[in-house]
This record gives structure tokens, C-alpha cells and sequence, in this order.
């Protein structure tokens, strides 16, 4: 059963993959869900709210943040892209909406991050969130700035964030790499609701994963959060292994944890 602790949540990004998923999911969480993006949401549901919004409109991100009592934001540039419209989505955007949560008093955010954050990671090494941030390009910097941004939130205004370093979320891994990555759809949903629902959250960075038995992180500083995940890429590896061809261990892109990222960008 899932605690439902506020009365009106707010999601950014719900017109994206996986806003679309916890579109459905969240309204488990509240009385009542409102949505957000930039993009067309369709018409509001039953429990639902939507008001579409640019991040990187100061007044527009105030109008959807007034009134709610936490915030899962998910809305921002998804992949690694030109600076331009990153810094509009992600790092503007992230500004406006902490803006927003100071002035209306919203004191929790459930923020997705990535794993791009610390991309330039060996695969063969395992990390913790007190491993400084190696990003793998211009869309994880965005992310890691987010995570900077959110504790400063925290430290001089209260406001309790989860930086959520989302791994690879889909119904099932699409490669090896992911067998180390893949967060389902379920576990994404406990990892959100355990964020929002923990007594005590304070500024927590979490890497959002299931209970894969290969994996490069670690989360022993997050196990105050209460997230436990239930599902596992395992059941997937075997036909993985016997549907893609051994891996060049020379590619950038099997060396480091932030994959095809490594060597992803317009610069």
C-alpha cells in the first residue's frame, strides 16, 4: 500500500517517458496531481491538475509550484544536447522552480538527476554519493548543478530535496550496460514514494536502480530514505548475453559507467 502523505503534488515533465508512467502512478500518492510541461498534456483526468509551463519562464514555474506541498520534478532537456536549451530547461529552470518552492514554502522536492552526474566513471569501479561528480557532458553538468543548487536550498532555506541519479528506466534493459543501470517502472515508483514519504529526508542524493546484481553504486548513505527496491535486471541476463556480441572493451563507451555519453555532444 502507498503512504499518501500530501494533499496536491506537483510533477514537471509529465508529458516525457517517465512522467507518462508516474502520471498514472502518483495520483496513488495524493488527493490530487498536478501536471506540467512545456509540451501538450492532453485534458486533466479524474485527481488530476495540468498547467503547462517553460521552465525558463520565471513566472510561468511560479504559477504551477503555488499551492502544492512537495514537488517531483522531472521537466528539463532529457539528453545530452547544445548548451542553450540546456541551460533554458535545466539549469534556469531549476533556479525558477527552487525560486518558486522558497516563495510558496514547499519544503520537499524529489529532483531527478542521472547517473550522467558521475558518467566518467570507470565500469569496474563502485561509487557512493561522497564520490565528487566526474560528468559525462553538458547534460550531466546541468544535473550536477541541480544537485549543487538543490543543497544550497537545503542548507540556507530548508528545503528537504532527493537528488535522484536515475539510472535506466524502460520496461526492460536494452543492453548489457543497462543490466548494471535499469530501474523499472515499479521500483522508480517506490523510489519516489520513499522520498516523499520518509520522516526525515534533508538533502539526500540516491542512485535510482533496482536490485541488480551487477551494479557501480552504492547507496549505504541513502538507507535512511527506506527505498527497497523488489525487482531486478537478473531475470534479463541470460537472453541479453546470448542476443548482443561481446563487448569492445577499448570503446570509451564500455569503459566508463556514463556509456554512448562519454562520447555524446556537440563540442
Amino acid at each position: 500500500m502507498t503512504i499518501k502523505l500530501h494533499q496536491k503534488l506537483l510533477l514537471t515533465g509529465a508529458a516525457g517517458g517517465l512522467g507518462k508512467v508516474l502520471r498514472q502512478r502518483l495520483k496513488e500518492n495524493c488527493d490530487l496531481l498536478r501536471l506540467s510541461d512545456v509540451q501538450e498534456l492532453g485534458s486533466a483526468a479524474d485527481r488530476e491538475e495540468v498547467m503547462l509551463a517553460d521552465l525558463g519562464d520565471a513566472a510561468a514555474v511560479d504559477g504551477i509550484v503555488r499551492g502544492v506541498d512537495a514537488i517531483v520534478h522531472l521537466g528539463g532537456y532529457s539528453v545530452e544536447g547544445p548548451f542553450e536549451p540546456i541551460l533554458q530547461a535545466n539549469i534556469i529552470g531549476a533556479f525558477n522552480l527552487y525560486e518558486a518552492a522558497r516563495r510558496h514554502g514547499v519544503k520537499r522536492v524529489v529532483f531527478a538527476s542521472s547517473n550522467h552526474v558521475t558518467g566518467f566513471y570507470r565500469q569496474g569501479e563502485t561509487i557512493d554519493a561522497s564520490h565528487p561528480p566526474r560528468p559525462d557532458g553538458i547534460y550531466g553538468l546541468s544535473k550536477a548543478f541541480g544537485e549543487d543548487l538543490s543543497r544550497l536550498y537545503f542548507d540556507r532555506y530548508g528545503i528537504e530535496t532527493a537528488c535522484l541519479r536515475i539510472g535506466s528506466s524502460y520496461p526492460e534493459p536494452k543492453d548489457r550496460r543497462m543490466l548494471a543501470t535499469w530501474l523499472s517502472y515499479g521500483d522508480l515508483h517506490r523510489l519516489v514514494t520513499a522520498c516523499l514519504t520518509t520522516p526525515v529526508l534533508g538533502h539526500t542524493i540516491i542512485f535510482g536502480m533496482s536490485d541488480n546484481a551487477v551494479t557501480w553504486w552504492d547507496n549505504r548513505l541513502a538507507r535512511h530514505v527506506g527505498y527497497r527496491p523488489q525487482d531486478s535486471s537478473d531475470a534479463f541476463r541470460d537472453a541479453m548475453y546470448a542476443s548482443t556480441p561481446e563487448p569492445d572493451l577499448q570503446d570509451p563507451a564500455v569503459q566508463h559507467q556514463g556509456g554512448i555519453f562519454v562520447r555524446t555532444g556537440p563540442f
